[in-house]
């Protein structure tokens, strides 16, 4: 059979114009199936809560299910990867953590680029709030720093993990406070929490939600919060920076991020849902009583904050020689 050279570009033509019109069609339809959030955390974590109640308005608003899938493990890494090698459909996304922002500076070559993902939309932010054993005697953050530098070994901090958004933001305190001190790294908050009562560290950085018990039962007391101003969470709690530590300023944070080829249109619509599930008043009680704040902002404001994370924790991890486990 003989096929002119006018036939296979015309023959390439519909393809082409067939393709377009396929992606056209997927746009306008999407969703037409089940979408995927992928956690990169366990079930029952702030992160998972999070996501499953904007999992639920996203349902409402497109009449679609979504749902929560958890890849916990390798300090996000793994939840991350998936979402990079995962088709560019607008099916599948990823509800990134502060850990994406540091992973490359704490573990080297990754098996994904940051340009294998593309931000949609920020979405909550965690405080972390400076908290210590009430019965240590110690009811502020100048009589810590003086407890620090009266102790030959400084200060010891419980941390949930190497790496973590706590453990960086105490290294960071350590430093600007001009104090010696150690962070002992725990599986979880829960263990931080055990030698904080113990008397076996001097204290830790965590959201509050979990040391809202021993806060209330009078055997933890707050000295401060590492957010940029004072959180709607526990507002009797002063800023770092009032206190005299303006570049100590840390938060957990969850932003959604999918497939750097899914189309714009999908990307879009998506934005604008986040950006107006988390304007709705019953969801922002439902995140407060998380320990959470809604922080809606667009893929541009993601895109620039995950920038400037990179680069100041980066920094942070180099000048330390901190590594990831």
């Amino acid at each position: 059979m003989n096929v002119t050279r006018r036939t296979l570009l015309g023959t390439m033509a519909a393809g082409f114009a067939a393709s377009c019109g396929f992606e056209a069609a997927a746009e306008g339809d999407w969703p037409s199936r089940l979408v995927r959030l992928i956690s990169p955390y366990g079930a029952g974590g702030s992160n998972d809560i999070s996501l499953r109640i904007l999992a639920e308005q996203f349902g409402r608003s497109f009449n679609q299910q979504f749902i929560v899938e958890n890849r916990p493990g390798a300090g996000t890494r793994i939840a991350n990867e998936m979402v990079a090698r995962a088709a560019p459909d607008g099916y599948t996304f990823l509800y990134a953590a502060a850990p994406y922002a540091t992973a490359e500076a704490l573990f080297g070559k990754l098996k994904y680029e940051r340009k294998d993902l593309q931000p949609v939309a920020m979405a909550v932010m965690a405080p972390l709030f400076l908290i210590a054993n009430a019965k240590a005697g110690v009811t502020s953050l100048q009589e810590l720093i003086a407890r620090g530098k009266s102790q030959p070994d400084g200060l010891t901090f419980a941390s949930p993990g190497a790496g973590s958004q706590p453990h960086l933001a105490a290294e960071l305190w350590l430093r600007d406070a001009g104090v010696k001190g150690l962070n002992v790294q725990y599986r979880g908050d829960a263990m931080a929490y055990t030698e904080l009562l113990a008397g076996r560290v001097d204290a830790t950085l965590t959201a509050i939600s979990t040391a809202l018990p021993h806060i209330q039962s009078g055997d933890f007391r707050v000295l401060g919060v590492a957010s940029a101003e004072r959180s709607a969470i526990y507002p009797d709690a002063p800023t770092l920076r009032e206190q005299g530590f303006p570049n100590v300023v840390a938060s957990g944070w969850f932003g959604f991020m999918a497939p750097s080829a899914t189309a714009q249109p999908i990307v879009g619509r998506m934005e604008e849902e986040i950006i107006r599930a988390l304007s709705d008043s019953e969801v922002k009680q439902k995140l407060l009583a998380q320990g959470l704040e809604a922080r809606p902002g667009t893929a541009a404001d993601l895109g620039k904050f995950v920038d400037d994370e990179t680069r100041k924790w980066g920094d942070l991890i180099r000048a330390a020689g901190l590594k990831g486990e």
